[in-house]
């Protein structure tokens, strides 16, 4: 997965340096969604012959500095800011149409366990009406793994029932927030599985905090088990090297090691 570091063109051929063939496009909140950044976008992407597979949606005034912060911030639940987020996300989907990304993502919050708690039925509704949405464009609606226990948001797929409503599985989300076995969750989940996250990391220290993510193959996820479990379940989408670090060429060193390693693993030469 990736942002836009700097111009379209620059950005996908960066990308191509690195071993990439494919990715995942994140937007920020404030990233102009015209239709002619959506062109632009296009336009890099077909001249170099690079597809984007999905397009992520971020949110001003997000912040991940740990789990109650999190709950705050984070996607749908807060309430101040739900319906401009899913506004802009129906605008995302739009983006994603004209750029011609079958799938569009982005991480709900912390969904309530129960479901007739008002937060919940609100989430679900608004989950709703984007998948109504872009599947009129044509497209997926990918919730990402993490923030809740797979049975939880196994349920909450089933209460939205939109045949669109897929998930972007990220087996270092679940560490990182310490809500679950990543390989285990795959069993859970496999019937909506759309794409993958290839990120590592390692459980939270103490409570109310979020884990530490680390480098591919450097966590505790155990990317080897996790590929093979891939296969085990029949997926046979992409994977889609995620790393957060502040620093840009730190980033950019590491998803190139991250894509050498699912190579060897996935016995690409």
């Amino acid at each position: 997965m990736f942002w836009p570091w700097f111009e379209p063109l620059e950005t996908i051929r960066t990308l191509k340096r690195l071993g990439a063939r494919c990715g995942q496009l994140g937007l920020p909140g404030e990233y102009d969604l015209s239709a002619a950044s959506a062109l632009a976008w296009r336009a890099a992407c077909e001249s170099e012959d690079f597809p984007i597979a999905t397009v992520f949606a971020a949110y001003q005034g997000e912040s991940y500095a740990d789990i109650a912060t999190v709950e705050r911030t984070v996607g749908f639940i807060p309430q101040a800011t739900r319906q401009a987020r899913v506004e802009r996300t129906l605008r995302l989907s739009d983006f994603a149409h004209i750029l011609g990304a079958p799938a569009i993502a982005c991480h709900v919050g912390f969904v309530p366990e129960d479901p007739s708690a008002a937060d919940y039925i609100a989430v679900r509704d608004a989950v709703r009406q984007i998948c109504d949405h872009a599947g009129g464009n044509g497209q997926t609606f990918a919730l990402e793994t993490g923030q809740e226990p797979a049975p939880v948001l196994r349920q909450f797929i089933e209460s939205v029932a939109r045949p669109n409503l897929r998930i972007n599985f990220d087996p270092a989300n679940l560490i990182l927030y310490g809500t679950g076995d990543p390989i285990a969750a795959l069993d859970v989940l496999a019937p909506w599985i759309a794409s993958v996250h290839a990120k590592d990391g390692d459980w939270p220290g103490e409570p109310g905090h979020l884990g530490q993510e680390r480098r591919l193959g450097e966590g505790m996820v155990g990317m080897a088990l996790f590929v093979r479990k891939l296969r085990e379940i029949g997926y046979s989408g992409g994977l889609f090297v995620e790393r957060e670090v502040d620093m840009l060429v730190d980033r950019l060193a590491d998803m190139r090691n991250g894509l050498a390693l699912l190579a060897t693993l996935a016995g690409v030469q």
